[in-house]
């Protein structure tokens, strides 16, 4: 029996202790990406269920409460494309801390506007900054890990998106309720410094781009990379997907409390309990999706979402523990879409274009939102009592787009295993 043994004991000798997966610095860089991503996802969806005391407090329309919500998209896919012919050309790292400490004061003047009109313009100026981070970190991103391990690497930087529910959202609730709207963005712009300072002081700079050629001008990168056929199929893909949750999202709460009937007070449970369960499986869907194959992934968080969509679309007045149930299971849809998608996406751009391609992509991925954003403020109609009237077309438009969507990362998914194949030198 010993003698046995003694061979495979001596392969598992010769083949060592395992290597980890990821680096003490990697592990630092996901982590400080995924909070990054958290301050600035937090100051977008916080505004959603703030819309139940903004739209009463301000005295505005559900169309002025849209072009709240639009402005910070706009401006930001425009920052985006402005910054996109310098994207590749500047250290990264000092790209993001520029538009970070944008962020971080448009996020103050947010804190201190007095009224509408005042708070639009807040959400503009921020955007123009806010909008290009999400880019730049996807470049680094992209720079640092290999493909193999994207969708973990995604997993768990889209863990900022569940985690700004369960901390963020909650948080910002109770402390709308209680002293003023104003509160939830000087907990941004505070917590948004602090991590400010920690990526200044711990982040190495991100510059092996720099090392390869680009002898084109800032105009010519940003007119190469906007008018290539591959990247115009990423930016109509990016387009569908993100309607869904700018159309969703700026009314989800108020249909939640006009429609459902559920307390604003029991608002901050709902967001928790969900978020919750987002990051528990965010950084499965993430492994899933790197072993199972990121377009599958998409798929099934595809028909996940839509069947929740058909559902929620047609409830009337319900339980807490039947809405909570249903918000679970339509983001753990919506997360295996967004997860999915940004790490094959990740895969299309070549070195010298990275930056330029991460910029615009995310400058469609805003503007696409905010035209979806002042469409569903024309599609639905807030009633004086709270009720939301044809909430039930408007997911059946969202649903319509994410089919579309599939069909077109289908294609997408096809060419990034074309350039694997070519990349290993294997026969396509």
């Amino acid at each position: 029996m010993k003698e046995n043994n003694k061979p495979a004991e001596k392969k598992e000798a010769d083949a060592g202790p395992k290597k980890p997966l990821f680096t003490r610095y990697q592990v630092f860089v996901i982590a400080i990406l995924a909070i990054l991503q958290f301050t600035i996802i937090l100051d977008f969806m916080v505004l959603s269920p703030l819309g139940a005391i903004l739209i009463p407090k301000l005295s505005i329309t559900a169309a002025q409460f849209s072009h709240v919500v639009s402005g910070y998209a706009f401006s930001a896919g425009i920052a985006g494309i402005l910054a996109a012919g310098f994207a590749d050309k500047f250290d990264r790292k000092r790209l993001l801390l520029f538009f970070y400490v944008g962020f971080i004061l448009g996020t103050v003047l947010c804190a201190i506007a007095p009224n509408y009109h005042m708070l639009l313009i807040a959400r503009i100026i921020t955007g123009l900054f806010g909008g290009v981070i999400g880019s730049v970190s996807f470049a680094i991103i992209t720079d640092l890990f290999r493909m193999e391990t994207r969708g973990r690497v995604m997993g768990f930087v889209q863990m900022a998106f569940a985690a700004s529910q369960v901390l963020g959202i909650p948080i910002g609730l109770e402390l709308a309720n209680k002293f003023g709207w104003h509160y939830p963005f000087w907990m941004i712009a505070v917590f948004g410094t602090i991590v400010g300072v920690v990526i200044l002081v711990y982040l190495k700079p991100v510059s092996e781009h720099l090392k390869l050629k680009n002898d084109r001008n800032a105009l010519a990168h940003l007119w190469h990379t906007a008018t290539q056929r591959d990247y115009l199929t990423v930016f109509l893909a990016t387009t569908l997907l993100a309607t869904g949750g700018f159309m969703i999202m700026p009314f989800g709460s108020t249909f939640t409390t006009g429609n459902l009937k559920i307390s604003a007070d029991d608002l901050p449970l709902m967001y928790t309990i969900t978020g919750v369960f987002s990051i528990i499986f965010g950084p499965l869907i993430g492994k899933f999706s790197d072993k199972i194959g990121k377009y599958t992934m998409f798929i099934i968080g595809s028909i996940v979402s839509t069947i929740m969509l058909v559902i929620y679309s047609q409830l009337g007045p319900s339980p807490f523990y039947l809405v909570v149930m249903l918000n679970v299971l339509l983001f753990v849809g919506i997360s295996s879409r967004m997860i999915s998608s940004s790490s094959l996406v990740t895969a299309i751009p070549t070195a010298q274009d990275r930056g330029a391609f991460m910029s615009i992509n995310a400058s469609v991925q805003q503007l696409a939102g905010g035209i979806a954003s002042i469409i569903a403020g024309t599609i639905v109609v807030v009633q004086a009592d709270g009720y939301v009237q044809h909430y039930d077309t408007l997911c059946y438009v969202v649903i319509g787009t994410m089919t579309v969507a599939v069909g077109l990362m289908y294609f997408l998914n096809r060419l990034v295993k074309r350039r694997l194949h070519i990349a290993a030198n294997q026969p396509v």
